[in-house]
């Protein structure tokens, strides 16, 4: 599965709340190489991951399981948890997360 910035604004809401509106953090998934910001200059950032063979959408969605039968906090804070097992459990230290104030 391909996300496309279509799907990623639906399923990862690229312009994110402020984290006082929904209570929860916003954190974002990105490599470490890639030179661009996933929100601010998305469609560059997921161009250079797709490039690079990362597909750090498409990862994200698999693992976090979001819903559309959720609150926007509660899929944030899956997000967010999936985010976090992604960056523990990286072997090849290819990860980081960001917050988006």
């Amino acid at each position: 599965m391909i996300v496309n910035s279509d799907d990623y604004n639906e399923l990862f809401h690229e312009e994110p709340e402020n984290d006082n509106n929904i209570g929860t953090p916003v954190y974002k998934l990105t490599t470490i190489d890639n030179p661009f910001h996933p929100v601010d200059q998305f469609d560059d950032w997921l161009r250079y991951d797709e490039d690079h063979g990362y597909y750090t959408l498409n990862y994200l969605a698999r693992i976090a399981g979001t819903s559309v039968h959720l609150t926007e906090a509660e899929n944030q804070r899956i997000e967010n948890d999936a985010i976090n097992d992604i960056c523990r459990l990286d072997l090849l230290g290819i990860y980081k997360r960001i917050k988006i104030n």
